[in-house]
Protein backbone atom coordinates (compact mmCIF):
# COMPACT_ATOMS: atom_id res chain seq x y z
CA UNK A 1 0.00 0.00 0.00
CA UNK A 2 1.32 3.28 -1.08
CA UNK A 3 2.27 6.02 1.13
CA UNK A 4 -0.63 8.18 1.96
CA UNK A 5 -0.85 12.04 0.47
CA UNK A 6 -0.94 14.89 2.66
CA UNK A 7 -4.01 16.40 2.40
CA UNK A 8 -4.61 19.64 0.92
CA UNK A 9 -5.13 22.48 2.92
CA UNK A 10 -5.61 26.63 3.47
CA UNK A 11 -4.04 28.22 6.68
CA UNK A 12 -6.43 30.44 8.03
CA UNK A 13 -6.29 33.97 10.06
CA UNK A 14 -8.24 33.75 13.36
CA UNK A 15 -10.51 35.84 14.71
CA UNK A 16 -9.07 39.22 15.92
CA UNK A 17 -7.68 38.72 19.82
CA UNK A 18 -10.04 42.23 21.09
CA UNK A 19 -11.91 44.53 19.11
CA UNK A 20 -10.31 45.58 15.99
CA UNK A 21 -9.21 49.35 15.73
CA UNK A 22 -10.56 51.51 13.50
CA UNK A 23 -7.19 52.21 11.67
CA UNK A 24 -4.75 49.21 11.90
CA UNK A 25 -0.92 50.92 12.14
CA UNK A 26 0.44 47.51 13.22
CA UNK A 27 -0.45 43.93 13.94
CA UNK A 28 1.09 40.89 15.58
CA UNK A 29 0.67 37.35 14.53
CA UNK A 30 0.58 34.76 17.37
CA UNK A 31 2.33 31.42 15.94
CA UNK A 32 1.50 28.02 18.57
CA UNK A 33 3.42 25.01 18.87
CA UNK A 34 2.92 21.76 17.60
CA UNK A 35 4.52 18.65 16.30
CA UNK A 36 7.77 17.42 14.76
CA UNK A 37 5.92 15.70 12.50
CA UNK A 38 2.36 14.96 11.74
CA UNK A 39 -0.30 15.66 8.80
CA UNK A 40 -3.25 16.00 11.87
CA UNK A 41 -5.32 18.76 11.85
CA UNK A 42 -3.55 21.10 15.01
CA UNK A 43 -5.85 20.71 17.73
CA UNK A 44 -8.21 24.14 17.86
CA UNK A 45 -8.07 24.07 21.59
CA UNK A 46 -4.43 24.32 21.85
CA UNK A 47 -3.92 26.78 19.66
CA UNK A 48 -6.67 29.05 21.55
CA UNK A 49 -4.89 27.93 24.62
CA UNK A 50 -1.32 28.64 23.75
CA UNK A 51 -1.22 32.44 23.20
CA UNK A 52 -4.38 33.74 24.62
CA UNK A 53 -2.92 35.31 27.60
CA UNK A 54 -0.28 37.21 25.93
CA UNK A 55 -2.33 38.01 23.25
CA UNK A 56 -4.84 39.76 25.39
CA UNK A 57 -2.12 41.55 26.94
CA UNK A 58 -0.56 42.44 24.13
CA UNK A 59 -4.03 44.08 22.11
CA UNK A 60 -4.35 46.19 25.21
CA UNK A 61 -1.46 47.18 25.26
CA UNK A 62 -1.78 48.34 21.72
CA UNK A 63 -5.29 49.05 21.77
CA UNK A 64 -4.68 52.81 21.05
CA UNK A 65 -2.00 52.54 18.55
CA UNK A 66 -3.91 50.96 16.05
CA UNK A 67 -2.38 47.01 17.11
CA UNK A 68 -4.70 44.45 15.51
CA UNK A 69 -4.05 41.02 16.92
CA UNK A 70 -4.33 37.47 15.32
CA UNK A 71 -3.82 34.05 15.87
CA UNK A 72 -2.39 31.74 12.86
CA UNK A 73 -4.26 28.90 12.13
CA UNK A 74 -2.09 26.06 10.97
CA UNK A 75 -2.83 23.76 8.15
CA UNK A 76 -0.88 20.85 9.58
CA UNK A 77 0.12 20.07 13.16
CA UNK A 78 3.59 19.44 12.11
CA UNK A 79 6.67 21.07 11.24
CA UNK A 80 7.49 18.32 8.79
CA UNK A 81 10.88 18.54 7.76
CA UNK A 82 11.40 20.33 4.80
CA UNK A 83 8.25 21.53 4.02
CA UNK A 84 8.36 23.64 7.28
CA UNK A 85 4.20 24.47 7.00
CA UNK A 86 3.90 26.51 9.99
CA UNK A 87 6.63 29.13 8.42
CA UNK A 88 5.20 28.94 5.27
CA UNK A 89 1.37 29.62 7.00
CA UNK A 90 3.19 32.57 9.02
CA UNK A 91 4.29 34.00 5.86
CA UNK A 92 0.94 33.49 4.40
CA UNK A 93 -0.47 35.29 7.41
CA UNK A 94 1.47 38.10 7.03
CA UNK A 95 0.50 38.53 3.16
CA UNK A 96 -2.76 38.34 4.52
CA UNK A 97 -2.40 41.10 7.16
CA UNK A 98 -1.28 43.48 4.03
CA UNK A 99 -4.05 42.39 2.22
CA UNK A 100 -6.26 43.61 5.23
CA UNK A 101 -4.74 46.60 6.46
CA UNK A 102 -2.98 47.94 4.05
CA UNK A 103 0.98 48.43 4.35
CA UNK A 104 1.69 48.27 8.35
CA UNK A 105 4.73 46.58 10.07
CA UNK A 106 3.91 42.76 11.47
CA UNK A 107 5.68 41.12 14.52
CA UNK A 108 5.71 37.60 14.46
CA UNK A 109 5.44 36.20 18.32
CA UNK A 110 5.63 32.61 18.16
CA UNK A 111 6.05 29.83 21.22
CA UNK A 112 7.96 26.08 20.71
CA UNK A 113 7.75 25.31 17.22
CA UNK A 114 5.44 28.27 16.44
CA UNK A 115 8.68 29.85 18.03
CA UNK A 116 10.78 28.67 15.24
CA UNK A 117 8.43 29.65 12.75
CA UNK A 118 8.65 33.19 13.59
CA UNK A 119 12.04 33.16 13.23
CA UNK A 120 12.10 31.06 9.99
CA UNK A 121 9.27 33.76 7.92
CA UNK A 122 11.11 36.63 9.95
CA UNK A 123 12.07 37.86 5.99
CA UNK A 124 8.85 38.35 5.20
CA UNK A 125 8.77 42.29 3.64
CA UNK A 126 5.97 43.37 6.49
CA UNK A 127 7.96 41.80 9.20
CA UNK A 128 9.94 44.43 11.41
CA UNK A 129 9.83 42.04 14.48
CA UNK A 130 10.06 38.12 15.75
CA UNK A 131 9.50 37.31 19.23
CA UNK A 132 10.17 33.50 20.21
CA UNK A 133 9.56 32.09 23.56
CA UNK A 134 10.79 28.42 24.44
CA UNK A 135 11.26 28.31 20.25
CA UNK A 136 12.34 24.66 19.39
CA UNK A 137 14.63 24.61 17.23
CA UNK A 138 16.94 21.33 15.50
CA UNK A 139 19.67 19.81 16.93
CA UNK A 140 22.77 20.70 14.83
CA UNK A 141 24.08 18.17 12.14
CA UNK A 142 27.20 18.41 10.31
CA UNK A 143 25.02 16.79 7.53
CA UNK A 144 22.38 19.33 7.26
CA UNK A 145 22.00 22.46 6.82
CA UNK A 146 22.06 25.30 10.12
CA UNK A 147 19.26 26.66 10.55
CA UNK A 148 19.11 30.13 8.52
CA UNK A 149 19.52 33.28 10.26
CA UNK A 150 20.34 35.85 7.11
CA UNK A 151 16.28 36.59 7.02
CA UNK A 152 16.38 38.46 10.07
CA UNK A 153 18.46 41.12 9.06
CA UNK A 154 17.06 44.23 9.57
CA UNK A 155 14.41 42.94 11.93
CA UNK A 156 14.07 43.32 15.68
CA UNK A 157 14.50 39.50 17.34
CA UNK A 158 13.56 38.70 21.11
CA UNK A 159 14.11 34.92 22.08
CA UNK A 160 13.24 34.19 25.63
CA UNK A 161 13.70 30.63 27.28
CA UNK A 162 13.60 28.67 30.37
CA UNK A 163 16.68 27.32 31.83
CA UNK A 164 15.55 23.99 32.95
CA UNK A 165 13.33 23.61 29.85
CA UNK A 166 12.97 20.03 29.32
CA UNK A 167 11.49 19.73 25.78
CA UNK A 168 13.61 22.76 23.80
CA UNK A 169 17.10 22.76 24.34
CA UNK A 170 17.73 26.36 25.90
CA UNK A 171 21.56 26.11 24.74
CA UNK A 172 20.40 25.52 21.06
CA UNK A 173 18.39 29.06 20.98
CA UNK A 174 21.11 30.37 22.48
CA UNK A 175 24.08 29.03 19.70
CA UNK A 176 21.19 30.08 17.40
CA UNK A 177 20.69 34.06 18.44
CA UNK A 178 24.60 33.95 18.33
CA UNK A 179 24.51 33.23 14.80
CA UNK A 180 21.59 35.61 14.21
CA UNK A 181 23.88 38.35 16.10
CA UNK A 182 26.46 38.02 14.29
CA UNK A 183 24.09 39.02 10.97
CA UNK A 184 22.16 41.28 12.58
CA UNK A 185 22.82 43.52 15.77
CA UNK A 186 19.25 43.78 16.75
CA UNK A 187 19.30 40.49 18.42
CA UNK A 188 18.42 39.49 22.01
CA UNK A 189 18.38 36.90 24.61
CA UNK A 190 16.76 36.37 27.86
CA UNK A 191 17.00 33.25 30.17
CA UNK A 192 14.63 32.84 32.97
CA UNK A 193 16.38 30.77 35.38
CA UNK A 194 15.24 27.60 36.61
CA UNK A 195 11.77 28.07 34.65
CA UNK A 196 10.79 25.06 32.03
CA UNK A 197 9.13 24.92 28.63
CA UNK A 198 5.86 26.57 30.26
CA UNK A 199 7.69 29.70 31.70
CA UNK A 200 4.39 29.34 34.25
CA UNK A 201 6.88 30.56 37.13
CA UNK A 202 7.30 33.79 35.40
CA UNK A 203 4.53 33.87 33.36
CA UNK A 204 4.34 37.75 34.19
CA UNK A 205 7.22 38.69 33.47
CA UNK A 206 7.90 37.02 30.04
CA UNK A 207 4.38 38.72 28.95
CA UNK A 208 5.67 42.07 30.37
CA UNK A 209 8.89 41.75 28.46
CA UNK A 210 7.22 40.98 24.97
CA UNK A 211 4.81 44.22 25.63
CA UNK A 212 7.73 46.26 26.20
CA UNK A 213 9.75 44.69 23.07
CA UNK A 214 6.98 44.93 20.36
CA UNK A 215 5.60 48.12 21.40
CA UNK A 216 8.89 49.16 20.76
CA UNK A 217 9.42 47.12 17.35
CA UNK A 218 6.08 48.22 15.89
CA UNK A 219 5.14 51.71 17.15
CA UNK A 220 8.66 53.25 18.36
CA UNK A 221 7.96 53.45 22.11
CA UNK A 222 11.18 53.40 24.19
CA UNK A 223 12.08 50.36 25.42
CA UNK A 224 12.97 49.14 29.25
CA UNK A 225 16.50 49.08 30.11
CA UNK A 226 16.98 45.91 30.18
CA UNK A 227 15.79 45.35 26.88
CA UNK A 228 17.84 48.00 25.78
CA UNK A 229 21.05 46.78 27.40
CA UNK A 230 20.54 43.59 26.39
CA UNK A 231 20.53 44.69 22.21
CA UNK A 232 23.31 46.78 22.92
CA UNK A 233 25.38 44.03 24.50
CA UNK A 234 27.83 42.08 22.77
CA UNK A 235 27.45 38.43 22.83
CA UNK A 236 27.20 36.82 24.82
CA UNK A 237 26.05 38.93 27.35
CA UNK A 238 22.99 40.32 25.61
CA UNK A 239 22.46 36.58 24.60
CA UNK A 240 22.10 35.28 28.15
CA UNK A 241 20.28 38.21 29.65
CA UNK A 242 18.63 37.00 33.14
CA UNK A 243 14.95 38.36 33.12
CA UNK A 244 14.62 39.96 36.42
CA UNK A 245 11.61 38.48 38.89
CA UNK A 246 8.85 40.95 39.00
CA UNK A 247 9.78 42.29 35.55
CA UNK A 248 7.44 44.76 34.34
CA UNK A 249 5.67 45.61 38.10
CA UNK A 250 8.08 48.98 37.88
CA UNK A 251 8.91 48.73 34.25
CA UNK A 252 10.86 52.35 33.66
CA UNK A 253 11.27 53.42 30.17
Amino acid sequence: MGQQATPVRTAGLGKAVGPVPTAVSGAVLLLPGGEEVSARRPSPVRTALALRSLGRRLARAGRTEGLAVHPVQYRYRGWNGSEAHPAADAEWAADEVVRRYGDVPVCLVGVDMGGRAALRAGGHEAVNSVVAIAPWLPEEDVAAPAEPVRQLAGRRVLIVHGTNDQRTDPELSFRFAARAKKANREVCRFEVHSDGHGLYGHRDEVACLAVDFVMGALFGHSVSRPVEDALAAPPPIGLRMPLAAGFGKSLKR
